[in-house]
């Protein structure tokens, strides 16, 4: 084990034997209550379990934002919504933008992601080779993260036909193969730490993943299939993506979960097979809160329990989610945690970890902090701050780009702030009281309606 005088001077003097590699897995449109360490579910995942009995379980972290983009955006360059261009589910990184795959190669990392992109939209400019990583294999438009059986992936900038899933066959799960993909990269032989982004498409709609994984829950539930456009007319408002009809959806949802429950197994079983487990931080958490998208119930699991709300939400619902640390050469006393932070400071978290001064790096700008103070057996506090988001809602068609209202949201310790559209009233919550929002008190606190009211109206300031 690593002592914590040392892990406490990994940032004034990293070494090699020091620096952890980091993996970073994500899953899409998971609800905090859709693993069973955070709650009541019925779906099994006894990896994830594992990690977070082993690790520490957060139990107040927060997306980027209530939607992929926008979300992604926020974790991939360390800001929240008042430094962001754009909070919408249209938003690109820029070519000015410095991600954390850059912050961490000026540590001499060896820099890879695996799965779900979504965030480029000029190939040589934008894609993962320009925004830091070494090598990506997987998914680049958000369109593609719709399919789990796909016809074609990206390696490097250049498509691949996925042979096994043509011609309507299912030979070929994407999140099985995003796994593959990450197993043989940490496998290779580095001579610098790694970084590995694994950003799963799942449990994001369509509703799909292999027999094995869903035969043990068809017997579980209830169901009412879903009719996607079988019927010639669209079931439901979202049916035009996901068309395809799903016998037993809620069973599908439930062995899509415990299928990545599996693969996340499986790289913590690489890891230990090499014998780099020890000295790799592993974070696993959702891009933001389960969705109802193509036959999704997450009425039916509880999945954002105790939080109201889901994708698509400000309230807790739909930003709040799992966020489980597990690094066994600094964290030998497994605990829950109950800081508030959010994915604006995973950037400067690995920057302090990697031994990177953020001001050394040109053009970044962040607004997180980081949280690498609680990782570890001798947590310090985190400075007391104000976590801020804001969704550009899309008008009309939910995947159309055009952008309606403007939600808007913030957390300064227990106190939470809600406004869904700019000419909205102002809602207060005393989260430590009342997690599942419900009980209004913008009435009673005025000094707090005040306060959250002028940073709504200036978030920039």
């Amino acid at each position: 084990m690593i002592p914590a005088l040392i892990f406490f001077t990994f940032a004034m003097n990293p070494t090699f034997a020091e620096r952890p590699n980091i993996i970073f897995i994500m899953a899409d449109d998971l609800g905090f209550n859709q693993i069973g360490c955070y709650g009541d579910t019925p779906i099994k995942t006894p990896n994830l379990d594992r990690l977070a009995a082993n690790g520490i379980r957060f139990t107040q972290a927060y997306a980027g934002n209530t939607v992929c983009s926008p979300s992604r955006v926020s974790l991939f360059t360390g800001r929240d919504s008042r430094l962001m261009h754009d909070n919408s589910n249209k938003v690109q990184l820029r070519d000015i933008d410095v991600t954390m795959a850059h912050v961490l190669k000026h540590a001499g990392y060896d820099t890879a992601l695996f799965g779900k992109y979504s965030i480029g939209s000029q190939m040589g400019v934008t894609d993962p080779l320009a925004m830091g990583f070494d090598t990506w294999y997987g998914m680049y438009s958000i369109l593609e993260g719709h399919r789990q059986y796909p016809h074609l992936l990206w390696r490097d900038g250049k498509k691949i036909r996925i042979e096994a899933n043509e011609g309507g066959k299912q030979g070929a799960y994407a999140q099985e193969l995003f796994t593959n993909e990450a197993i043989q990269y940490i496998q290779q032989d580095h001579s610098n730490p790694f970084f590995v982004l694994l950003a799963y498409s799942s449990p994001h709609a369509e509703l799909a993943a292999p027999s094995e994984f869903v035969e043990p829950y068809k017997k579980a539930f209830s169901e009412t299939r879903y009719d996607g456009m079988s019927g010639g007319t669209p079931s439901d408002k979202y049916a035009w993506y996901y068309p395809t009809p799903v016998e037993r959806p809620r069973a599908t949802m439930a062995g899509m979960v415990t299928a990545l429950d599996a693969y996340v197994g499986r790289i913590v079983e690489t890891l230990v097979s090499i014998d780099e487990a020890e000295n790799t931080l592993i974070v696993f958490t959702s891009d933001n809160g389960p969705h109802d998208e193509g036959g999704g119930d997450p009425t039916f699991f509880r999945a954002s329990k105790p939080y109201k709300g889901m994708k698509r939400d400000l309230y807790d619902g739909g930003i709040h989610v799992p966020m489980i640390v597990h690094w066994p050469a600094a964290i030998s006393m497994p605990r829950v945690d109950d800081t508030p932070w959010a994915f604006a400071d995973v950037l400067p978290t690995f920057a302090e970890i990697a031994g990177v001064p953020l001001e050394t790096v040109p053009r970044v700008q962040t607004n997180g902090v980081s949280v690498m103070p609680r990782l570890s057996d001798q947590p310090q506090p985190l400075p007391d701050r104000t976590l801020y988001w804001e969704f550009g809602k899309q008008a009309g068609d939910p995947n159309s780009g055009v952008v309606g209202e403007i939600y808007q949201a913030a957390r300064r310790g227990k106190w939470k702030a809600v406004r869904y559209d700019v000419d909205g009233p102002i809602e207060l919550y005393d989260l430590g009281s009342d997690p599942g929002e419900t009980k209004d008190l913008a009435a009673s606190e005025h000094r707090l309606r005040e306060e959250f009211t002028a940073l709504f109206e200036n978030p920039k300031d």
